[in-house]
């Protein structure tokens, strides 16, 4: 089995993919562990690995605006870093990016190898960073994008659906995003099939398959917790102003998993089913507005 080094393990994804693997195999890395910003700590912690996963990101996509500094050094310089010192030493790497890299105005599903528009500051790291790690590792480096994550091991859309049907009668959620609700667990297992498998290199979607917009995703959470969907309101993008900007269409194609023989996404309506249990008991504990 070979050996694996996670970066971004205390992240609700580093979590799940800590879990996929076996521990004998898997070190893993928090930000506290190793600042991917500093190129020669990251060359000295990555030796002996056979791959890498870098699942450490900077996620905060509102502050981004106002935290450009902050988010290309550690979603586009930390990649960078992370390629370079993989390629030094030979190893496999599996990056994790994001539908931001994308403007959100397409109508059908965005192929893997569609063209970057980001409209954000976050997006544009992503991006960026997406075109470092290829520049500089092109032969065995796996990009997986992913969007709309939910999972037990951080807050999330599910958590603060939860929250909000606890104190208010009813709740606004957009309809004009759409996207991919993704549990963060199958995420973690697409993952673990990339590195498991002869894939080494190229793009692919890491998303539950389907489509659904927040105010779809929104009275999904509401039905599975036993309340009235109707307490769901219908709201638009422009009742919500942001200082990022969100892709009104985030829906990514898979047709690199059917490409290379690996299984297909599963939609999203079934992940969630299964999720539920787990997510849910994440939730603080105070009871929801019947």
């Amino acid at each position: 089995m070979s050996s694996i080094a996670l970066l971004g393990a205390g992240g609700m994804l580093g979590q799940d993919i800590a879990r996929v693997f076996p521990s004998d195999t898997l070190t893993s890395f928090t930000r506290g562990d190793l600042d991917i910003t500093d190129a020669e700590a990251v060359g000295q912690s990555l030796e002996g690995f056979d791959f890498v996963i870098n699942a450490a990101a900077y996620t905060k996509v509102d502050q981004a605006e106002t935290e450009r500094d902050e988010a290309f050094a550690i979603n586009s310089l930390g990649p960078k870093n992370v390629a370079e010192a993989c390629r030094e030493l030979g190893q496999k790497l599996i990056h994790v990016s994001t539908d931001y890299v994308f403007d959100g105005r397409a109508t059908t599903p965005y192929s893997e190898d569609h063209s970057l528009n980001p409209q954000s500051v976050y997006g544009q790291s992503k991006a960026e960073g997406e075109r470092h790690v290829l520049a500089a590792h092109p032969e065995n480096t796996i990009i997986v994008r992913t969007a709309w994550l939910y999972g037990s091991g951080g807050p999330n859309f599910v958590t603060t659906m939860l929250r909000l049907a606890a104190t208010n009668d009813t709740v606004s959620v957009v309809t004009d995003q759409v996207g991919q609700p993704t549990w963060s667990s199958d995420l973690a297992q697409m993952i673990k099939t990339l590195a498991d498998s002869p894939v080494s290199r190229g793009i692919f979607h890491g998303t539950n398959a389907g489509h659904a917009s927040w105010w779809d995703f929104a009275r999904a959470i509401f039905a599975a917790a036993g309340l009235d969907e109707n307490r769901v309101l219908q709201a638009t993008s422009e009742q919500f102003v942001r200082p990022a900007p969100r892709p009104a269409w985030s829906v990514l194609g898979h047709d690199n998993w059917e490409k290379n023989a690996l299984p297909s996404p599963r939609p999203w309506e079934v992940a969630f089913a299964e999720a539920w249990t787990t997510v849910s008991r994440s939730h603080p504990s105070e009871k929801p507005l019947p």
